[in-house]
C-alpha cells in the first residue's frame, strides 16, 4: 500500500530502486545492432544475459530475436573471455554468414576487463573474419546508464566504419534515435517526399516489422548495408534525432569525418517535425511538398476539432529521455498538462529541458531523472497530485489499475499490445496516431464517468 507524504519526503529515498523506469544497455545495443543488413548480434558475457535481453526485445516486437552468446562459465569469468570470444566469432561466422558481427559486452565481461578492440584484432589476424565482413563493438556495461546508453554505444560503433574518399555523395546522415521500425519508415518516407537522399542508421523496418512471408529467413532483406555505413563518412551532413540516443555517433563523423551535423529532437508532434521538416528542406533547397503541407493540416484540424478534451488536462508520463522530451513539447501545445516526468536514463540536460518546456504551464511539474527515477516514485507523486491520463511502456498498467487512471502504452517496453511496430508516432501522420491514442483514453473515460452518472441518478 503507498501511502501519501509531502514532496520532501517523496523524494528523499536514494538506499532503493524499485521498478526502475530502465533497462540495461546491452538490450539498446542489441536492438541498434538489428538496424543492420545481416548482422548477428553477439552479448559478450554468459547465457543467461543474452537469454533475458532477446527475449525482451521478442516480447517487445513480436518477431524472434537471433543472436550469439560467449557462454561464459566458471573459466571465463576468472581468467577473462577471449578463447569464448574468438570460437564464437569463427562460429557465426562459419554457420550463420551474417555479414557483419555486432559484439557488446555485460557486465561480467566488462568487470573482468575484456580488451574488445584487442580481441577482435586477434581475430582478424589468427583469419577468423572472412574478407569482406566485419566485426563492429560496443562496450556496454549495465551498471551505468540504461538502454537508450547501450544503444547510443552501439550506433557509435558503427559510425567507426564510416570512410572519407574526399568527394561527396550528396546524400544526408540520419540518425534516427531508439524509435519504432515503423517511425523509421515514416522519416525514410518524408525525407523521400522532400527529395532527400539519405543513409539512415540503424533501421530496423523490415527487420522487426517485417511481412509473414511463409519462408524462413535467417537475415532480413531490411537495415542499413556496410556499403552505406562506409559511404556515411562522404555525406553532407548528419542529423541526430535526440541527443541521448544519436548526438554521440553524429559528433564522431563530424570529428573524424568532418561530415557537420545537427542534433534535433525526434519529430514526435506538431513543432518537432515542423524543425525536422525544415532542416530536410534547407538541406534539399526545396519548397516542402503540397503532400506534407496537406498532413501537417490534417493534424492541426484534429488538433482544433479536439481540443476542449486536451485542455489542461493532467498526464504523468514515464520513458525515455529523448522521446518524453518531444512528448512534453507535443502535450503543452496542446495545453495539456504534463505533471510528473520520470526517465531511468541519467543527464542533466534532461530535467533542465523539461523545466524550459513547462515554464509557463500553471501547474507545479515534478522531475526525477537518475537511478531513482522509478514506478514507485511516480505512484507516490500520482497520490500526492492525481492526473487524468497516463502515457509510459507496458509497466505503468500497475499504477493505472491502482488508481484507475487511463493509460497510453507508448515507449520501450509494451509487452501486452500490438500495433506499435507497423503505426508510427513520429511526423505528422504520427502525431495523428498518438491524438487518437489520447483522445480515446480520455473519452472512454468520460463516457464511463458519464453511465456511473446516470446509474446513480436512476437509483
Amino acid at each position: 500500500m503507498l501511502l501519501r507524504h509531502t514532496p520532501a519526503e517523496v523524494t528523499e529515498r536514494h538506499a532503493l530502486t524499485i521498478n526502475p523506469a530502465k533497462t540495461c544497455q546491452p538490450i539498446g545495443a542489441m536492438y541498434a545492432a538489428l538496424g543492420m543488413h545481416g548482422c548477428m548480434p553477439h552479448s559478450h558475457g554468459s547465457q543467461g544475459c543474452c537469454a533475458y535481453h532477446r527475449s525482451t526485445l521478442t516480447r517487445h516486437y513480436k518477431e524472434p530475436i537471433s543472436a550469439g552468446t560467449s557462454s561464459f562459465t566458471e573459466g571465463a569469468s576468472v581468467f577473462g573471455g577471449q578463447a569464448n570470444l574468438l570460437q564464437a566469432i569463427d562460429n557465426i561466422f562459419t554457420v550463420y554468414e551474417p555479414e557483419v558481427v555486432a559484439v557488446h559486452t555485460t557486465c561480467l565481461s566488462e568487470t573482468i576487463g575484456d580488451d574488445l578492440p584487442q580481441i577482435i584484432d586477434k581475430a582478424t589476424k589468427e583469419g577468423k573474419i572472412p574478407k569482406g565482413k566485419q566485426v563492429v563493438y560496443a562496450n556496454t556495461p549495465s551498471y551505468v546508464g540504461s538502454h537508450v546508453t547501450g544503444f547510443s554505444n552501439m550506433v557509435k560503433g558503427m559510425a567507426r566504419l564510416a570512410q572519407s574518399t574526399g568527394r561527396k555523395n550528396g546524400k544526408v546522415n540520419i540518425i534516427p534515435g531508439w524509435v519504432e521500425p515503423a517511425d523509421m519508415e515514416e522519416i525514410k518516407r518524408l525525407a523521400a517526399l522532400i527529395g532527400v537522399e539519405i543513409i539512415l542508421f540503424p533501421d530496423t523496418s523490415g527487420i522487426l516489422n517485417g511481412p509473414m512471408s511463409g519462408e524462413y529467413k535467417m537475415f532480413p532483406e531490411g537495415g542499413v548495408t556496410i556499403e552505406q555505413l562506409r559511404s556515411a563518412g562522404d555525406s553532407v551532413g548528419t542529423l541526430a534525432l535526440g541527443e541521448w540516443c544519436s548526438a554521440d555517433a553524429a559528433r564522431f563523423l563530424d570529428t573524424n569525418n568532418k561530415v557537420p551535423c545537427r542534433v534535433l529532437d525526434i519529430p514526435i508532434g506538431l513543432k518537432a517535425t515542423d524543425r525536422f521538416v525544415d532542416a530536410l528542406r534547407t538541406i534539399a533547397g526545396v519548397s516542402v511538398p503540397e503532400e506534407v503541407t496537406h498532413e501537417r493540416g490534417q493534424l492541426v484540424d484534429m488538433i482544433s476539432d479536439m481540443h476542449q478534451y486536451y485542455f489542461h488536462k493532467k498526464v504523468a508520463l514515464a520513458g525515455d529521455p529523448d522521446q518524453i522530451i518531444s512528448m512534453v513539447e507535443f502535450l503543452v501545445s496542446i495545453d495539456m498538462l504534463p505533471t510528473h516526468v520520470i526517465t531511468g536514463t541519467p543527464g542533466k540536460a534532461f530535467a533542465a529541458r523539461i523545466r524550459e518546456l513547462t515554464a509557463e504551464l500553471p501547474v507545479e511539474v515534478n522531475i526525477k531523472v537518475d537511478q531513482q527515477a522509478d514506478m514507485f516514485l511516480l505512484h507516490q507523486w500520482i497520490k500526492n497530485d492525481p492526473v487524468d491520463l497516463l502515457i509510459g511502456n507496458t509497466y505503468m498498467k500497475y499504477i493505472a489499475r491502482d488508481e484507475d487512471i487511463p493509460l497510453v502504452r507508448w515507449g520501450f517496453p509494451i509487452v501486452d499490445r500490438v500495433g506499435h511496430q507497423y503505426f508510427p508516432t513520429v511526423g505528422y501522420k504520427g502525431a495523428l496516431r498518438l491524438l487518437e491514442k489520447i483522445l480515446s483514453a480520455l473519452l472512454d473515460r468520460k463516457d464511463r464517468d458519464d453511465s456511473e452518472q446516470s446509474f446513480e441518478l436512476v437509483m
